[in-house]
Protein backbone atom coordinates (compact mmCIF):
# COMPACT_ATOMS: atom_id res chain seq x y z
CA UNK A 1 0.00 0.00 0.00
CA UNK A 2 1.34 3.44 -0.88
CA UNK A 3 2.61 5.54 2.01
CA UNK A 4 2.44 2.71 4.56
CA UNK A 5 5.00 2.63 7.33
CA UNK A 6 7.35 -0.28 6.84
CA UNK A 7 6.96 -3.15 9.24
CA UNK A 8 9.78 -4.08 11.54
CA UNK A 9 12.24 -6.53 10.07
CA UNK A 10 14.02 -7.69 13.17
CA UNK A 11 17.48 -6.17 13.28
CA UNK A 12 17.80 -6.01 9.49
CA UNK A 13 17.02 -2.36 8.97
CA UNK A 14 15.45 0.86 10.24
CA UNK A 15 11.71 1.36 10.67
CA UNK A 16 10.04 4.52 9.44
CA UNK A 17 7.48 6.53 11.37
CA UNK A 18 7.28 9.24 14.01
CA UNK A 19 6.35 6.98 16.92
CA UNK A 20 9.18 4.53 16.29
CA UNK A 21 11.75 7.33 16.01
CA UNK A 22 10.27 9.77 18.50
CA UNK A 23 13.35 10.28 20.69
CA UNK A 24 15.64 11.15 17.77
CA UNK A 25 12.92 13.22 16.11
CA UNK A 26 12.36 15.37 19.21
CA UNK A 27 16.10 15.77 19.69
CA UNK A 28 16.32 17.12 16.14
CA UNK A 29 13.38 19.43 16.90
CA UNK A 30 15.35 20.83 19.85
CA UNK A 31 18.47 21.18 17.72
CA UNK A 32 16.52 23.14 15.11
CA UNK A 33 15.16 25.41 17.83
CA UNK A 34 18.78 26.29 18.61
CA UNK A 35 19.48 26.81 14.91
CA UNK A 36 16.60 29.30 14.82
CA UNK A 37 17.81 31.02 17.95
CA UNK A 38 21.23 31.50 16.37
CA UNK A 39 19.52 33.40 13.55
CA UNK A 40 17.19 35.23 15.94
CA UNK A 41 20.10 36.98 17.72
CA UNK A 42 20.18 39.38 14.75
CA UNK A 43 16.51 40.07 14.01
CA UNK A 44 15.98 42.99 16.39
CA UNK A 45 19.48 44.34 16.88
CA UNK A 46 21.36 44.31 13.58
CA UNK A 47 19.16 46.73 11.58
CA UNK A 48 19.49 49.22 14.45
CA UNK A 49 23.24 48.59 14.73
CA UNK A 50 23.56 49.55 11.06
CA UNK A 51 21.92 52.93 11.56
CA UNK A 52 22.90 53.84 15.12
CA UNK A 53 26.49 52.59 15.45
CA UNK A 54 27.72 52.38 11.86
CA UNK A 55 25.62 55.33 10.57
CA UNK A 56 24.64 53.70 7.27
CA UNK A 57 22.26 56.14 5.60
CA UNK A 58 21.25 54.18 2.48
CA UNK A 59 19.04 51.13 2.93
CA UNK A 60 20.86 49.32 0.11
CA UNK A 61 24.10 49.61 2.09
CA UNK A 62 22.53 48.69 5.41
CA UNK A 63 20.94 45.55 3.94
CA UNK A 64 24.23 44.14 2.61
CA UNK A 65 24.37 41.78 5.59
CA UNK A 66 21.07 40.19 4.49
CA UNK A 67 22.38 39.96 0.92
CA UNK A 68 25.53 38.22 2.16
CA UNK A 69 23.52 35.92 4.42
CA UNK A 70 21.06 35.01 1.66
CA UNK A 71 23.70 34.21 -0.95
CA UNK A 72 25.83 32.07 1.36
CA UNK A 73 22.85 30.27 2.86
CA UNK A 74 21.33 29.58 -0.55
CA UNK A 75 24.60 28.10 -1.81
CA UNK A 76 25.03 25.94 1.28
CA UNK A 77 21.44 24.71 1.02
CA UNK A 78 22.29 23.32 -2.38
CA UNK A 79 25.49 21.67 -1.24
CA UNK A 80 23.96 20.37 2.00
CA UNK A 81 21.76 17.95 0.11
CA UNK A 82 24.56 16.65 -2.08
CA UNK A 83 27.01 16.39 0.82
CA UNK A 84 24.52 14.61 3.06
CA UNK A 85 23.84 12.05 0.34
CA UNK A 86 27.57 11.49 -0.11
CA UNK A 87 28.92 11.63 3.45
CA UNK A 88 25.84 11.21 5.64
CA UNK A 89 23.60 13.66 7.46
CA UNK A 90 25.35 13.99 10.83
CA UNK A 91 28.78 15.16 9.54
CA UNK A 92 27.06 17.96 7.58
CA UNK A 93 25.09 19.00 10.67
CA UNK A 94 28.29 19.13 12.76
CA UNK A 95 30.06 21.16 10.05
CA UNK A 96 27.21 23.66 10.09
CA UNK A 97 27.56 24.25 13.82
CA UNK A 98 31.33 24.64 13.52
CA UNK A 99 30.85 27.34 10.87
CA UNK A 100 28.76 29.36 13.35
CA UNK A 101 31.34 29.39 16.16
CA UNK A 102 33.09 32.69 15.18
CA UNK A 103 29.85 34.58 14.41
CA UNK A 104 28.90 36.02 17.84
CA UNK A 105 32.45 37.22 18.49
CA UNK A 106 32.61 38.94 15.10
CA UNK A 107 29.28 40.66 15.77
CA UNK A 108 30.46 41.79 19.21
CA UNK A 109 33.92 43.15 18.36
CA UNK A 110 33.54 44.03 14.66
CA UNK A 111 35.01 47.53 14.19
CA UNK A 112 33.53 48.05 10.72
CA UNK A 113 30.44 47.04 8.76
CA UNK A 114 32.61 44.67 6.70
CA UNK A 115 33.01 42.52 9.82
CA UNK A 116 29.24 42.32 10.21
CA UNK A 117 28.84 41.31 6.58
CA UNK A 118 31.57 38.67 6.93
CA UNK A 119 29.89 37.30 10.06
CA UNK A 120 26.70 36.93 8.06
CA UNK A 121 28.49 35.00 5.34
CA UNK A 122 29.51 32.50 8.01
CA UNK A 123 26.03 32.57 9.55
CA UNK A 124 24.51 31.83 6.15
CA UNK A 125 26.87 28.89 5.65
CA UNK A 126 25.95 27.58 9.09
CA UNK A 127 22.19 28.01 8.63
CA UNK A 128 22.28 26.40 5.20
CA UNK A 129 24.04 23.31 6.50
CA UNK A 130 22.25 22.95 9.84
CA UNK A 131 18.66 23.83 8.91
CA UNK A 132 18.71 21.92 5.61
CA UNK A 133 20.14 18.84 7.27
CA UNK A 134 17.62 18.97 10.12
CA UNK A 135 14.84 19.06 7.51
CA UNK A 136 16.29 16.12 5.61
CA UNK A 137 16.82 14.04 8.76
CA UNK A 138 13.23 14.48 9.92
CA UNK A 139 11.95 13.49 6.49
CA UNK A 140 14.18 10.43 6.67
CA UNK A 141 12.79 9.36 10.04
CA UNK A 142 9.03 9.79 9.60
CA UNK A 143 8.50 8.43 6.09
CA UNK A 144 5.79 9.66 3.68
CA UNK A 145 2.64 9.51 5.80
CA UNK A 146 3.55 12.24 8.30
CA UNK A 147 5.80 14.43 6.20
CA UNK A 148 3.74 17.60 6.68
CA UNK A 149 3.55 17.02 10.42
CA UNK A 150 7.32 16.57 10.56
CA UNK A 151 7.95 19.77 8.63
CA UNK A 152 5.50 21.61 10.86
CA UNK A 153 7.43 20.56 13.96
CA UNK A 154 10.77 21.37 12.32
CA UNK A 155 9.82 24.85 11.17
CA UNK A 156 7.85 25.62 14.33
CA UNK A 157 10.89 24.85 16.47
CA UNK A 158 13.16 26.94 14.28
CA UNK A 159 10.95 30.01 14.11
CA UNK A 160 9.85 29.89 17.72
CA UNK A 161 13.59 29.94 18.43
CA UNK A 162 13.90 32.99 16.17
CA UNK A 163 10.95 34.69 17.92
CA UNK A 164 12.04 34.02 21.50
CA UNK A 165 15.55 35.23 20.76
CA UNK A 166 14.36 38.33 18.90
CA UNK A 167 12.25 39.24 21.92
CA UNK A 168 15.03 38.48 24.40
CA UNK A 169 17.65 40.44 22.46
CA UNK A 170 15.32 43.43 22.31
CA UNK A 171 15.17 43.52 26.10
CA UNK A 172 18.90 42.82 26.46
CA UNK A 173 19.67 45.69 24.07
CA UNK A 174 17.39 48.00 26.07
CA UNK A 175 19.09 47.11 29.35
CA UNK A 176 22.72 46.70 28.25
CA UNK A 177 23.10 48.24 24.79
CA UNK A 178 23.25 46.86 21.26
CA UNK A 179 26.58 45.11 21.94
CA UNK A 180 27.71 42.70 23.40
CA UNK A 181 24.84 41.28 25.50
CA UNK A 182 22.40 40.22 22.72
CA UNK A 183 25.05 38.20 20.92
CA UNK A 184 26.20 36.30 24.01
CA UNK A 185 22.85 34.49 23.82
CA UNK A 186 23.73 33.34 20.31
CA UNK A 187 27.08 32.05 21.52
CA UNK A 188 25.34 29.92 24.15
CA UNK A 189 23.00 28.45 21.52
CA UNK A 190 25.90 27.50 19.28
CA UNK A 191 27.79 25.75 22.08
CA UNK A 192 24.70 23.79 23.13
CA UNK A 193 23.72 22.89 19.57
CA UNK A 194 27.18 21.63 18.70
CA UNK A 195 27.38 19.57 21.87
CA UNK A 196 23.98 17.92 21.35
CA UNK A 197 24.78 17.13 17.73
CA UNK A 198 28.15 15.54 18.44
CA UNK A 199 27.02 13.56 21.48
CA UNK A 200 23.41 12.56 20.82
CA UNK A 201 22.27 12.92 17.18
CA UNK A 202 22.36 9.70 15.14
CA UNK A 203 22.73 9.21 11.39
CA UNK A 204 19.44 8.87 9.39
CA UNK A 205 20.62 8.28 5.82
CA UNK A 206 19.79 4.59 6.08
CA UNK A 207 16.13 5.48 6.75
CA UNK A 208 15.95 7.22 3.36
CA UNK A 209 17.40 4.13 1.68
CA UNK A 210 14.72 2.01 3.34
CA UNK A 211 11.95 4.32 2.11
CA UNK A 212 13.33 4.27 -1.44
CA UNK A 213 12.41 0.58 -1.71
CA UNK A 214 8.66 1.30 -1.43
CA UNK A 215 8.49 4.76 -3.08
CA UNK A 216 6.02 5.39 -5.93
CA UNK A 217 7.00 8.24 -8.27
CA UNK A 218 4.61 11.21 -8.34
CA UNK A 219 5.37 11.76 -12.03
CA UNK A 220 7.15 9.83 -14.75
CA UNK A 221 10.18 12.10 -14.69
CA UNK A 222 10.68 11.77 -10.92
CA UNK A 223 12.27 8.30 -10.97
CA UNK A 224 15.22 7.17 -8.87
CA UNK A 225 18.06 7.40 -11.38
CA UNK A 226 18.46 11.16 -11.85
CA UNK A 227 21.77 13.02 -11.92
CA UNK A 228 22.31 16.09 -9.76
CA UNK A 229 21.91 18.30 -12.84
CA UNK A 230 18.62 16.63 -13.70
CA UNK A 231 17.40 17.09 -10.12
CA UNK A 232 18.24 20.80 -10.34
CA UNK A 233 16.38 21.25 -13.62
CA UNK A 234 13.37 19.24 -12.50
CA UNK A 235 13.05 21.05 -9.18
CA UNK A 236 13.65 24.51 -10.63
CA UNK A 237 11.73 24.47 -13.90
CA UNK A 238 10.36 21.25 -15.35
CA UNK A 239 8.12 19.65 -12.75
CA UNK A 240 4.98 21.71 -12.19
CA UNK A 241 4.75 21.15 -8.45
CA UNK A 242 8.47 21.37 -7.68
CA UNK A 243 8.98 24.55 -9.71
CA UNK A 244 5.84 26.21 -8.31
CA UNK A 245 7.13 25.46 -4.82
CA UNK A 246 10.57 26.85 -5.64
CA UNK A 247 9.25 30.20 -6.87
CA UNK A 248 6.87 30.51 -3.91
CA UNK A 249 9.72 29.79 -1.52
CA UNK A 250 11.84 32.49 -3.16
CA UNK A 251 9.07 35.11 -2.85
CA UNK A 252 8.28 34.06 0.72
CA UNK A 253 11.85 34.67 1.83
CA UNK A 254 12.02 37.83 -0.25
CA UNK A 255 9.31 39.31 1.94
CA UNK A 256 10.94 37.82 5.07
CA UNK A 257 14.19 39.58 4.13
CA UNK A 258 12.20 42.80 3.78
CA UNK A 259 10.67 42.27 7.24
CA UNK A 260 14.05 41.47 8.78
CA UNK A 261 15.90 44.44 7.32
CA UNK A 262 13.37 47.27 7.06
CA UNK A 263 10.61 46.68 9.60
CA UNK A 264 12.76 47.62 12.66
CA UNK A 265 13.93 50.78 10.86
CA UNK A 266 10.33 51.68 9.98
CA UNK A 267 9.22 51.14 13.57
CA UNK A 268 12.13 53.12 15.03
CA UNK A 269 11.41 56.00 12.64
CA UNK A 270 7.86 56.13 14.02
CA UNK A 271 9.21 56.63 17.54
CA UNK A 272 8.82 53.11 18.97
CA UNK A 273 11.32 52.10 21.64
CA UNK A 274 13.57 49.03 21.57
CA UNK A 275 11.20 46.99 23.72
CA UNK A 276 8.27 47.63 21.36
CA UNK A 277 10.43 46.92 18.32
CA UNK A 278 11.50 43.64 19.95
CA UNK A 279 7.86 42.66 20.49
CA UNK A 280 7.03 43.36 16.84
CA UNK A 281 10.16 41.55 15.64
CA UNK A 282 9.14 38.53 17.76
CA UNK A 283 5.38 38.51 17.03
CA UNK A 284 5.82 37.65 13.35
CA UNK A 285 8.05 34.56 13.78
CA UNK A 286 6.14 33.54 16.94
CA UNK A 287 2.81 33.34 15.08
CA UNK A 288 4.64 31.72 12.18
CA UNK A 289 6.33 29.16 14.39
CA UNK A 290 3.38 28.18 16.58
CA UNK A 291 0.81 27.89 13.79
CA UNK A 292 3.04 25.50 11.82
CA UNK A 293 2.32 22.81 14.40
CA UNK A 294 -1.21 22.75 12.92
CA UNK A 295 -0.68 23.72 9.28
CA UNK A 296 1.95 21.11 8.45
CA UNK A 297 -0.19 18.25 9.75
CA UNK A 298 -3.35 19.67 8.15
CA UNK A 299 -1.68 19.69 4.74
CA UNK A 300 -1.11 15.94 5.10
CA UNK A 301 -4.88 15.56 5.18
CA UNK A 302 -6.13 18.25 2.81
CA UNK A 303 -3.26 18.74 0.40
CA UNK A 304 -0.53 21.26 -0.19
CA UNK A 305 -1.69 23.46 -3.10
CA UNK A 306 -4.43 25.55 -1.52
CA UNK A 307 -2.59 25.98 1.78
CA UNK A 308 0.31 27.52 -0.15
CA UNK A 309 -1.92 29.69 -2.34
CA UNK A 310 -3.91 30.98 0.64
CA UNK A 311 -0.76 31.61 2.65
CA UNK A 312 0.82 33.78 -0.03
CA UNK A 313 -2.36 35.86 -0.35
CA UNK A 314 -2.64 36.29 3.44
CA UNK A 315 1.00 37.45 3.54
CA UNK A 316 0.21 40.01 0.84
CA UNK A 317 -2.66 41.41 2.90
CA UNK A 318 -0.47 41.66 6.00
CA UNK A 319 2.26 43.48 4.09
CA UNK A 320 -0.34 45.92 2.77
CA UNK A 321 -1.48 46.66 6.33
CA UNK A 322 2.12 47.20 7.44
CA UNK A 323 2.77 49.63 4.58
CA UNK A 324 -0.28 51.76 5.43
CA UNK A 325 -0.12 51.70 9.27
CA UNK A 326 1.62 54.22 11.52
CA UNK A 327 1.39 52.88 15.08
CA UNK A 328 2.17 49.89 17.30
CA UNK A 329 -1.32 48.30 17.42
CA UNK A 330 -1.92 47.91 13.67
CA UNK A 331 1.69 46.84 13.16
CA UNK A 332 1.30 44.14 15.82
CA UNK A 333 -1.88 42.84 14.17
CA UNK A 334 -0.15 42.83 10.78
CA UNK A 335 2.86 40.96 12.21
CA UNK A 336 0.59 38.22 13.56
CA UNK A 337 -1.30 37.95 10.26
CA UNK A 338 1.98 37.84 8.33
CA UNK A 339 3.16 35.03 10.59
CA UNK A 340 -0.06 33.06 10.11
CA UNK A 341 0.18 33.42 6.33
CA UNK A 342 3.77 32.26 6.38
CA UNK A 343 2.80 29.29 8.57
CA UNK A 344 0.37 28.14 5.87
CA UNK A 345 3.21 28.19 3.35
CA UNK A 346 6.49 27.24 4.99
CA UNK A 347 6.16 23.61 6.14
CA UNK A 348 3.75 22.89 3.30
CA UNK A 349 6.30 23.85 0.64
CA UNK A 350 8.89 21.52 2.15
CA UNK A 351 6.34 18.72 2.36
CA UNK A 352 5.36 19.35 -1.27
CA UNK A 353 8.97 18.87 -2.34
CA UNK A 354 9.12 15.63 -0.33
CA UNK A 355 5.91 14.38 -1.97
CA UNK A 356 7.39 14.50 -5.46
CA UNK A 357 11.10 13.92 -4.89
CA UNK A 358 12.30 10.31 -4.92
CA UNK A 359 14.04 9.30 -1.66
CA UNK A 360 17.17 8.54 -3.68
CA UNK A 361 17.56 12.25 -4.54
CA UNK A 362 15.17 13.95 -2.11
CA UNK A 363 18.01 15.55 -0.13
CA UNK A 364 19.33 17.12 -3.34
CA UNK A 365 15.86 18.32 -4.35
CA UNK A 366 15.32 19.87 -0.91
CA UNK A 367 18.72 21.54 -1.35
CA UNK A 368 17.73 22.98 -4.74
CA UNK A 369 14.39 24.22 -3.39
CA UNK A 370 16.15 25.84 -0.43
CA UNK A 371 18.71 27.35 -2.83
CA UNK A 372 15.88 29.21 -4.56
CA UNK A 373 13.98 29.91 -1.33
CA UNK A 374 16.89 31.45 0.54
CA UNK A 375 18.07 33.22 -2.58
CA UNK A 376 14.95 35.24 -1.83
CA UNK A 377 16.82 36.89 1.06
CA UNK A 378 19.36 38.27 -1.43
CA UNK A 379 16.71 39.35 -3.94
CA UNK A 380 14.67 40.91 -1.14
CA UNK A 381 17.66 42.82 0.23
CA UNK A 382 18.44 44.28 -3.19
CA UNK A 383 14.88 44.96 -4.31
CA UNK A 384 13.55 46.37 -1.06
CA UNK A 385 16.71 48.41 -0.44
CA UNK A 386 16.59 50.05 -3.85
CA UNK A 387 12.85 50.72 -3.63
CA UNK A 388 13.15 52.09 -0.10
CA UNK A 389 15.96 54.44 -1.12
CA UNK A 390 13.99 55.68 -4.13
CA UNK A 391 10.43 55.79 -2.80
CA UNK A 392 10.52 55.14 0.95
CA UNK A 393 9.96 52.05 3.10
CA UNK A 394 6.11 51.94 2.81
CA UNK A 395 6.32 51.91 -0.99
CA UNK A 396 8.90 49.08 -0.89
CA UNK A 397 6.62 47.04 1.37
CA UNK A 398 3.60 47.66 -0.90
CA UNK A 399 5.54 46.53 -3.98
CA UNK A 400 6.57 43.30 -2.26
CA UNK A 401 2.94 42.74 -1.23
CA UNK A 402 1.89 42.78 -4.89
CA UNK A 403 4.71 40.38 -5.81
CA UNK A 404 3.68 38.01 -3.00
CA UNK A 405 0.06 37.91 -4.20
CA UNK A 406 1.24 37.18 -7.75
CA UNK A 407 3.31 34.25 -6.47
CA UNK A 408 0.20 32.75 -4.86
CA UNK A 409 -1.61 32.96 -8.19
CA UNK A 410 1.28 31.09 -9.87
CA UNK A 411 0.90 28.25 -7.34
CA UNK A 412 -2.86 28.10 -7.93
CA UNK A 413 -2.35 27.81 -11.69
CA UNK A 414 0.74 25.61 -11.91
CA UNK A 415 0.89 23.18 -8.97
CA UNK A 416 -0.74 19.76 -9.17
CA UNK A 417 -3.36 19.19 -6.51
CA UNK A 418 -2.88 15.58 -5.46
CA UNK A 419 0.84 15.00 -5.00
CA UNK A 420 0.40 14.52 -1.25
CA UNK A 421 -1.36 11.19 -1.87
CA UNK A 422 1.66 9.89 -3.81
CA UNK A 423 4.86 8.41 -2.39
Amino acid sequence: MQGRTLPATGSAGPVLGLRRNLAQFMLLVAVNGLVGGTLGQERTVLPLLASQEFHLDLYTGALTYILAFGLSKAAMNYFAGTLSDRYGRKPVLVAGWLAAVPVPLMLIVGPSWAWIVAANVLLGISQGLTWSTAVIMKMDLVGPRQRGLAMGFNEAAGYLGVAATALATGYLATAYGLRPAPFLLGAAYIALGLGLTVLAVRETHHHAKTEAVQHTAASGSAHAGLTTGQVFTLTSFKDRSLSASSQAGLVNNLNDGLAWGLFPVLFAGAGLDLGQIGILAAAYPAAWGAAQLATGAASDRWGRKWFITAGMLVQAVALGITASAHSFGPWLAAAVVLGLGTALVYPTLLAAIGDVAHPAWRARSVGVYRLWRDGGFAVGALLSGVLADLYGIPAAIAAVAVLTAASGVVVAVRMRGNDHVMG
